[in-house]
């Protein structure tokens, strides 16, 4: 089980290990290509094998995004890296004062609290105030400090554009689930608990699981989109609706999900949605009876697609 740390001022360890630094958002297939040769790496020669991550993310403290922006927020994206065979997650706190670190002061922490003999990135990679802190730089460190530096190829996806968080956020942005799942390597999931609605699609015969989900994590594009399910081990299809329901004039997005051949009471419980393929866009209905007749052609649509997934 993968041990997640906020400062690495917690850690304590024995043996020498293996570092990559990064922001690791989505532990998309780029990602998960670097980490698993680090882990290999690492237990061929009984090092531990450490990924530092931020949050919030650099994005945030120095362009001051706000709104939802995450693939994944820390505790998930700790799992994911946890299920690579990484040991140790170090989920550093990025404010001011770590945007003025000097790559120097960085590189003697990982020294100081992780026995770091080798340190792994990207060709493109830079740590440290004013990116000042290159491969280059880091390659004399390591002379002088007794680590070694190991350089990976960055990984392209299926039309040749280089595989970053960025374009996976932009391919959601458009609601493209199928080439989501691609990048990710996985379906793009959303979880959260399950919280009382305005229950109006039980009234029309189409209970939802309205899902409260963090307000940091980046939705699909507003649409209606086939899912499955899944409520601990259990797996359902289901189709949700994601925006702001213009039918009944909302205002908020929300995250209902309707789950097929389903009956239950489930208030209070956490939800996963794993998005598979979006069915249509948000659309405005002019009467209740259109928007029943097309929740049945989505929950046919959906039900077809699941089932040859």
């Amino acid at each position: 089980m993968v041990l997640h740390v906020q400062s690495l001022s917690q850690l304590s360890v024995e043996q020498p290990s293996i570092v990559t630094v990064g922001m690791f958002d989505g532990v998309h297939r780029g990602h998960q290509w670097l980490v698993r040769q680090l882990v290999e790496a690492a237990q061929k020669n009984q090092y531990l094998s450490v990924v530092l991550t931020f949050f919030p993310h650099p994005d945030v403290v120095i362009r001051g995004i706000t709104g939802r922006y995450y693939l994944t927020e820390p505790n998930e994206r700790a799992e994911l890296l946890g299920e690579l065979g990484v040991d140790i997650v170090v989920t550093f706190p990025f404010n001011e004062q770590v945007r003025q670190m000097r790559a120097q002061t960085f590189v003697d922490q990982l020294v100081e609290h992780t026995k770091m003999v080798e340190f792994w990135a990207t060709a493109d990679f830079a740590l440290g105030y004013k990116r000042e802190g290159n491969i280059a730089f880091l390659q004399e460190q390591g002379t002088i400090k007794g680590f070694r530096v190991h350089t990976i190829e960055l990984v392209a996806d299926e039309q040749g554009d280089i595989l970053r968080s960025a374009l996976i956020r932009d391919v959601l942005n458009a609601g493209d689930m199928r080439r989501v799942s691609y990048l990710l390597g996985r379906p793009y999931r959303v979880k959260g608990t399950v919280v009382h609605g305005e229950k109006r699609g039980r009234k029309i015969g189409f209970p939802t699981a309205n899902v409260s989900v963090w307000e940091g994590k980046l939705l699909p594009a507003n649409g209606v989109y086939a899912c499955w399910a899944f409520l601990g081990e259990e797996r359902f299809m289901a189709v949700t609706n994601v925006g702001q329901r213009p039918t009944f004039d909302g205002e908020d997005i929300t995250v209902e999900a309707h789950l097929l051949d389903f009956d239950r009471d489930i208030y209070g419980e956490e939800l996963a949605l794993d998005f598979v393929e979006r069915l249509r866009g948000e659309m405005k209905f002019d009467g209740i009876q259109s928007l029943i007749n097309q929740i049945q052609q989505d929950v046919m649509l959906g039900r077809s697609i699941l089932s040859e997934s």
